[in-house]
Parts: C-alpha cells; structure tokens; sequence
C-alpha cells in the first residue's frame, strides 16, 4: 500500500514538473538555433561571393534543420503543428521544409487500454456494446488525438473514431506560451512583423480543437453550406454520426481515398505519366476544387476550415476531393469577411491604391505610410504575397523575411488576429499548388466570389461588376483550363 502511494505521488510530481521540463528544453534548444544564426550571420557577411554566400547559407539551414526536427520530434504536441506550419516550400528554406514535412501527421499513439477507458467513460457503454469491430491499431495519431477504424453494431459502413490524447491539453498551452515569448522578442529585433498576435490567434483556435462537439457543429454547418450553394459540393465533408459525439470523442463516415501527399506515388503505380495531360487534369481538377470550397467559404460565408494542410486532404475516385478535420475553423465578422473581399479585387486588379487602403479597413498598420506610388506598389506586393497563391515569374520559393522583402520594407506593425487563419490559408493553398506544379491566383478565381459578397453588402454597384453574372459559373473552368490546355 505503501509503495503504491509513494508511486502515484511519484506521478503525481512528474506531471506537475513535467511543463518546467518542455519549456526548459525549448529555450535551451532554440537559443541554440538562434545564436547559432546570429554566429553564422555575422561569419558570412564577410563573404563577398554572392554564389559562394548561397552555398554556405545552404549548410547553415541544413545543419539548423537537424535541429529543429529533434526539437518538434522530441517535444511533440503543439511542436509537431509548428512542423506543419514551416514545413512549407514558400515559408521556410528548402533545407528546413524537406526534413520537416516527414513530421506532419506523426505523434505517438496512446495505449489502446487507456484509449478504451475513455471512449468507455465518455460514451457511456462498452466498447463491445457499441462496435461489432474496433481497431486497436490506429489509423493515425497527430498531435491533439489518434483516430481508430470500426463499425459500429447493426452496420455495414466503417467508421473513423477520433479520440483525444489524455492530459496533452496542459502541455500544448504551456508551448504555446513558450512560443508567444520567443515571438515577442523576435519582433522587436529580428522580424518587422506582428509574430505575437498571429501566435495569440494560434492559441485560441488549439483551445477550440479541445472540443469535438464544436468539431462535429462545424462539420455539418460547412456541409450544409457547400452542398446547398453547389449543384454538387466542390468537396466532400464527412458525416458525424448522430449521438456520437462528445467533447473528447468524435465519430464520424470513413471515407476512402488517397492522402494528397502519396498522390504521385498513387498515379505512377497506375502507369500514368506525371507530366502527361491525364496527370495534370487530375491535379487541375484538385485544386479547382479546393479553391472553388475556400473562396465560398471565406468570402460567400465567412465560416471556413482553417487548417488544409497535406494530412487533412484526401483524394477519392475520379480525383474528387475530401476535406478532413474540422478542428480549426474561423467565423469571420462581416467587417472583415467584406474588407477581404475588397483586398482581393485588388489582389486580381493590382490596385495599388485599393490594397492600401484595405490594409487600413482591415486594421493591419504598418510602419509605412505609403503616400506615394513607390510605397503603394511595395503595399500591394506585400498583400500578393500574404493574400495570394501565385508566385512572381521566375520564382520557386517566396523569402517573406529576406532582406528584399516587402515585409522588411513596409513593417507590418499591427496585424489582427483574427485574419491569421486567412493568411495560413492561403500559405497552404500556395503550398499545395507549389506541389502540384500549378502556379495560379487565387484572387484572380475568387474575383466573382468576392464580387457578389460586396454587391449583397452594397459595397457595389451592378455598373462597378467586371465579372458579368452570367459568365461567373465558368470562371474557375475557363481559368483552369488555361493551365492545361484546354
């Protein structure tokens, strides 16, 4: 009795000790990566040769991305999202993005028997009452929950069971709060940008992911929406079952398909040649589809998914595509939802003189006060390159932070932060059409959308409309069918 005391108090120290441990660890391993830029930063600029300069900044990543890796690796939770997020080939250098993006989707799996306690506990019968076959062997396991295959009694349809991690709450908000230090003093020496109020916007929607009863609300509010402004939902959404639902549980269709990551691998096994016109239509008809479902969410709704990263897309037959984890989603104010829109026509016009001006109704202030052409020009590239999906001709890779960005230039000072969730958006859509091989505008498609959202608000006039009405169903084909040929 006495030994089984002393080990629970045992326990009971470590998990209160468990949160100075992380975030020792995480100042210990990023002031390593820090000061070991800052070395390095100083050592090159001695270096005269522009060619000889790249190479040795090239190491430097690659050595820095070692590092990080083992840091989200090893610390996990909150870490591995931040993987998510720069493993990015138009956020981070390349070194950084090919070891990171090997994380998305990787977290260990909680034990089945305390898996089958709490689905037990929070579904309020037993495991075998309720499924004629549950997997023990999960499907996959992020950061915040791990996901089982079963069928439920009297079924003949498989479904996915999501269920949270036990006790990975306390932890990840403890990282979160590490991170929103190290953001406050990267802003003020290193990055003319407000870091702290994107990361303020990150902590709030983590809370939101704590609860599946708002994930399954979300879920059958965005199917709802797509399928009644659609002849046919541009994605699939799949549906939660009915009584299912708690805030640590989630059960929900399966859906069969591919994950957009093994989408090459899946067309090379069939035969079919990835440069070749069958390849790419797939691929179009893609991206045609998720930018058609996000520019009706954020513009036409204002209630979107926030989070399309790679594990959360899904490719089914006929290269239609599911949309995975309601987790993060964002209910903009029609403020906002319409001074979108009006960034975006200006986006799809390059209207410098717009864009600064939607800058100020959507409340981002920089440090420049662009009152003339040359610093409204600069204006307009920083929203194409925060609020855009095509890259520059000639270029591979956006360096948002480099010496010659815009954001160095302008100096966002305030940024809301409830526009965060557009801005990773549209980062992931540019990411995936980077992967794709599909250089395109998102601003450009969603002009008609973004049209209509402003012209309902009274913000247009019928004469203002440079999208005719008639003409705005084909847009997206027309666009799309440029890049392929068609």
């Amino acid at each position: 009795m006495l030994s089984l005391d002393f080990k629970e108090f045992q326990e009971k120290l470590s998990t209160q000790f468990r949160p100075w441990q992380r975030s020792f660890q995480f100042w210990v391993r990023v002031a390593d990566i820090y000061t070991g830029y800052k070395a390095f930063q100083f050592r090159v600029s001695f270096v005269k040769d522009a060619q000889k300069q790249e190479a040795l900044w090239e190491r430097q990543h690659e050595f820095a991305a070692e590092k990080i890796y083992d840091l989200c690796s090893d610390l996990g939770g909150f870490f591995l999202k931040i993987a998510q997020v720069l493993g990015k080939p138009d956020l981070a250098p390349a070194a950084w993005v090919r070891r990171l993006v090997t994380l998305c989707d990787q977290a260990p799996a909680t034990p089945y028997d305390v898996i089958r306690i709490l689905l037990e506990k929070e579904l309020g019968q037993g495991v075998d009452d309720l499924f004629e076959r549950f997997d023990t062997n999960p499907l996959g396991s992020a950061s915040i929950a791990q996901v089982h295959q079963a069928r439920l009694k009297g079924d003949k349809s498989d479904v996915v069971v999501k269920v949270q991690h036990p006790g990975v709450q306390d932890l990840m908000m403890t990282d979160i709060h590490n991170l929103q230090a190290f953001a406050l003093y990267m802003q003020k020496t290193d990055i003319k940008f407000d870091l702290y109020s994107i990361t303020k916007e990150m902590e709030k929607q983590i809370e939101y992911e704590f609860d599946f009863k708002r994930e399954a609300d979300a879920m059958g509010r965005i199917r709802q929406f797509l399928h009644k402004n659609n002849k046919k939902s541009p994605v699939t959404v799949p549906r939660v079952i009915k009584d299912m639902v708690t805030r640590r549980v989630l059960v929900m269709e399966r859906i069969d398909g591919t994950p957009i990551m093994k989408l090459g691998d899946e067309i090379a096994k069939r035969g079919i040649n990835p440069s070749g016109r069958l390849a790419t239509l797939a691929k179009q008809n893609i991206l045609k589809s998720l930018t058609l479902a996000y520019g009706q969410m954020i513009l036409k709704s204002g209630f979107f998914h926030a989070d399309p990263h790679p594990g959360n897309i899904l490719i089914c037959k006929g290269s239609e595509v599911a949309l995975l984890d309601y987790g993060q989603v964002k209910d903009l104010p029609d403020s906002l939802r319409l001074g979108y829109a009006n960034l975006v026509l200006a986006i799809a016009d390059n209207d410098p003189t717009r864009a600064s001006e939607s800058y100020r109704e959507l409340g981002i202030y920089t440090l420049s006060k662009c009152q003339d052409e040359v610093e409204r020009k600069e204006m307009l590239k920083l929203a194409q390159g925060m609020f855009d999906t095509k890259l520059p001709p000639g270029v591979k890779v956006l360096q948002p932070f480099s010496e010659e960005s815009s954001i160095k230039k302008i100096s966002v000072q305030a940024f809301p932060e409830e526009l965060f969730s557009i801005l990773r958006t549209i980062q992931l859509l540019r990411g995936l059409s980077v992967g794709l091989e599909i250089n395109y505008s998102c601003a450009e498609q969603w002009r008609p959308i973004a049209e209509e959202a402003l012209y309902l608000a009274g913000r247009l006039q019928g004469k203002d409309l440079k999208t005719k009405r008639s003409k705005r169903g084909g847009l997206l084909r027309r666009i799309f069918g440029k890049l392929v040929g068609m």
